[in-house]
C-alpha cells in the first residue's frame, strides 16, 4: 500500500507542474525549464495518473481489472488491460436489448411474449411473476436491462434466435471479439482460458457505443435503452459511485464465478459528451467474492483522467 501511496504522490506532483507551468530546480541549484501546461500534455498526465492508479487497484484487491473509456467527442481514451479478455456475464443484457431494438418495429415492442413456467430459470424476478399471461417485449426488455433478470435475457435470446443471433448481430457492428455462446444462466460459468461468453473491455465498449450513442439504433431507441439502462436497480454500488455525483450513469453490471464483477456505462458529464465506460475484473479462485469498491474505484480513477 505504502508504494501505491507513494507513486500517486508522485503522479499528483507532476499533473500540477503540467497544470501550473512552475520552474522546477535543475542541477547546481539552477532553475529548470518552466513546463508549459498544454492541454494535451495535461489529458496525458491525467491519463497517466489513472492508469497507475488501475494498477494499484490491482494489487489492493487482489484482482485482474480490465478497463477500457473513451470521450465519444474527443476520442480521448484510457485503457487498461483493454485487449484482453474476461466473462461478459450480466453485461451482455445491454448488448441483447441493443440487438432486439434494432432488429424489430413498434408493433413487434408492444406485441405479447409468452412463456411457460419451463422457460424460467434461477433469478428472474420480474418474468416470474407473469407466467402464463406473457409481457410486452418492450417491458421484457425493461426485465433485463433494470432488474437483470435472466428469464428476461433469453427472451432476447429467443428473439434473435440463439447466442447465434447475438453473435451475428455484433459482427454486423464490426465487432469480431466478442464471442457468444451460452444462455442464461450458463453464460456466467466465466473458467479461465475458456472464451465462451467473453469479450474484452475494448470490444464491448464500442458495441455498446454503437447501440447507445452512434446510428445502430434510430434515437427513440437509443432513448428508450438509455431510460431503462438509467433505470437499472443492480447497478448502484458500482460505476455510479466512483464518478461525481452530478454525472448522469446508464449502466448494466454483470457478475460471475471467479469473482467475476463487470459494469458497462454510458455516463453524461454535465455540458460534456457522453463517455462509454467499461470496467471488468476476475479473481483466481472459482469461488472467489466479488468486490463492488474495486468496480467503484475503477470509475473513480478514470474519471479523473476526464475532469
Amino acid at each position: 500500500m505504502a508504494s501505491i501511496r507513494l507513486r500517486a504522490a508522485a503522479l499528483t506532483v507532476a499533473v500540477a507542474a503540467l497544470l501550473t507551468g512552475c520552474a522546477t530546480t535543475g542541477p547546481a541549484g539552477h532553475p529548470s525549464p518552466s513546463v508549459t501546461a498544454t492541454p494535451t500534455a495535461v489529458a496525458d498526465a491525467r491519463v497517466a495518473g489513472a492508469v497507475a492508479a488501475l494498477r494499484g487497484l490491482e494489487e489492493t484487491y487482489d484482482a485482474t481489472l480490465g478497463v477500457y473509456a473513451v470521450d465519444t467527442s474527443t476520442g480521448r481514451a484510457v485503457g487498461y488491460r483493454a485487449d484482453e479478455r474476461f466473462a461478459y456475464a450480466s453485461t451482455s443484457k445491454a448488448l441483447l436489448a441493443g440487438a432486439v431494438l434494432a432488429s424489430v418495429d413498434d408493433a413487434d415492442l408492444d406485441a405479447t411474449v409468452r412463456y411457460t413456467a419451463d422457460d424460467l430459470v434461477s433469478y428472474s424476478p420480474v418474468t416470474e411473476g407473469h407466467v402464463g399471461e406473457g409481457m410486452p417485449l418492450r417491458d421484457v426488455i425493461a426485465a433485463a436491462l433494470r432488474s437483470s433478470d435472466n428469464t428476461a435475457a433469453n427472451l432476447l435470446f429467443r428473439q434473435l434466435g440463439g447466442p447465434d443471433g447475438l453473435q451475428r448481430a455484433l459482427r454486423a457492428l464490426g465487432d469480431t471479439t466478442t464471442t457468444v455462446a451460452r444462455e442464461e444462466p450458463d453464460l456466467n460459468e466465466a473458467t479461465p482460458g475458456d472464451d465462451r461468453d467473453t469479450s474484452t473491455p475494448r470490444a464491448l465498449a464500442a458495441a455498446l457505443r454503437s447501440y447507445a450513442v452512434g446510428d445502430a439504433l434510430s434515437p427513440e431507441r437509443r432513448r428508450l435503452l438509455l431510460d431503462d439502462m438509467t433505470g437499472n436497480a443492480t447497478g448502484a454500488a458500482l460505476i455510479r459511485t466512483g464518478v461525481p455525483a452530478d454525472w448522469t450513469v446508464a449502466d448494466k453490471s454483470g457478475a460471475a464465478a471467479y469473482g467475476t464483477r463487470n459494469d458497462v456505462a454510458v455516463v453524461q458529464p454535465p455540458g460534456g459528451a457522453p463517455i462509454v465506460l467499461v470496467v471488468m475484473s476476475r479473481k483466481q479462485a472459482k469461488d472467489a467474492a466479488y468486490d463492488n469498491a474495486l468496480i467503484a474505484d475503477a470509475a473513480r480513477a478514470v474519471a479523473t483522467a476526464f475532469s
